[in-house]
């Protein structure tokens, strides 16, 4: 899941990303107050993020950061703004239990993973309700997080200094195969709780709602 360890980013990136996220964390909490319950919510926010947590145990070290399957897709689609504050949590408890990742750059790690989250909810939620194929449109949603997550790690990496630019450059094709992978076994999960449990995808809304 693309995590930058510590002792890698500047000062200024690693604060930078601790207010971002605090920010985020703090717009995400509140909109889901006002949009549903989230008591309702906790049994699914709590299985996704387990699975967010195991998915990174076996990962490939690839220079201050590691490779691996990332989820950020499947949870965006099914916890929507509450992939954000799952996401945080997940990496936390992944840094503390495992030492996988950094303490200090939970923040920026929060927003690398959480930002493609938080688009890809966007996404699907507006082709869901447009009709279009929900199975085609997790595939799309699981290849794309990936591939927006890799370029924002490549992207931290690079503002921090030149010397990790070939670092950032390695990461983007280590994580081509994982897109495909994700975006497989999220058009998979998606097409297969439409069939068993489509209350667990987001409501779909007419146009003109």
């Amino acid at each position: 899941m693309v995590h930058i360890t510590d002792g890698v980013l500047s000062p200024i990136v690693i604060a930078a990303g601790w207010a971002a996220t605090a920010i985020l964390l703090a717009l995400t909490l509140w909109r889901s107050n006002r949009k549903e319950e989230p008591l309702e919510q906790i049994p699914k926010i709590s299985i996704l993020t387990a699975a967010f947590f195991v998915a990174s145990l076996i990962h490939i070290s690839l220079g201050p950061t590691s490779v691996h399957l990332i989820l950020n897709g499947l949870l965006g689609v099914l916890l929507g703004t509450l992939a954000y504050p799952a996401i945080f949590v997940g990496l936390i408890l992944q840094a503390f239990l495992f030492q996988h990742g950094g303490i200090t750059v939970i923040g920026v790690n929060t927003l690398n993973v959480g930002i493609p989250a938080l688009i890809i909810a966007f996404i699907f939620k507006k082709g869901y309700s447009a009709g279009v194929n929900p199975s085609v449109l997790g595939i799309i949603c699981g290849g794309l997080a990936t591939l927006i997550t890799a370029l924002l790690m490549a992207l931290v990496l690079v503002t921090t200094g030149e010397e990790f630019t070939e670092v950032a450059y390695a990461a983007i094709a280590a994580h081509a195969p994982i897109m495909i992978v994700e975006a497989l076994v999220t058009g998979s999960v998606v097409g297969f709780l439409l069939k068993v449990k489509p209350e667990m995808l987001p409501e779909r809304r007419s146009k003109n709602e």
